[in-house]
């Protein structure tokens, strides 16, 4: 069964949308930044052309019913400042993948932290899921430091797991259970 369609999904700061062409030039911004791409698997974005085939292929995603492509809106102006990426669900064994990139200039406010813990209880309840997992380059440290707050368990290490941007690496993977306990806050 494929992961059904679902609305917003609110946060203090935030709004969790389905991603929609009215997003582009915000994230255009987001993803143009080198640093803000750089443990993604994609090239920083360059122009709109760049914008408008990742929105078709999340939209193709989307369309085979195993990934839901978030996108983050600040409430207060209205501003897409990230994404957030359920994908690769597996129905048989209730799990799910978790991805995300935040503007730089963001970084370190909460916002992703408030997205993802926002993102993991919808995944728990309107998805009925039982496991969450992440994979991290071990050399994103933020990123790795997110998940252990938002309650994840460093599982291990996969050797030379990626390909990308001309360079192989290892990556870290952590899960979350559905009975797993959750930080506060």
């Amino acid at each position: 069964m494929p992961l059904p369609a679902t609305d917003a999904i609110e946060t203090p700061r935030l709004r969790l949308l389905p991603v929609a062409d009215a997003h582009l030039d915000d994230l255009l911004a987001v993803n143009g930044d080198d640093r803000a791409t750089q443990f993604l698997p994609y090239a920083s974005w360059v122009d709109r052309a760049d914008a408008e085939a990742w929105l078709a292929r999340m939209q193709t995603l989307q369309a085979t019913g195993t990934a839901q492509q978030r996108v983050l809106v600040r409430r207060d102006d209205g501003r897409a400042i990230g994404t957030l990426l359920l994908f690769k669900h597996d129905e048989g064994s209730r799990r799910i993948e978790l991805g995300y990139v935040l503007a730089r200039e963001l970084w370190g406010q909460g916002y992703m932290r408030e997205a993802a813990q926002a993102a993991c209880a919808h995944a728990f309840g309107a998805l009925g899921l039982r496991r969450i997992e992440a994979e991290v380059n071990p050399d994103n440290a933020a990123s790795c430091a997110l998940l252990l707050r938002l309650g994840f368990t460093l599982e291990g290490r996969l050797r030379q797991r990626w390909t990308a941007k001309g360079r192989s690496y290892d990556t870290n993977l952590y899960g979350l259970l559905d009975t797993d306990p959750r930080p506060a806050g």
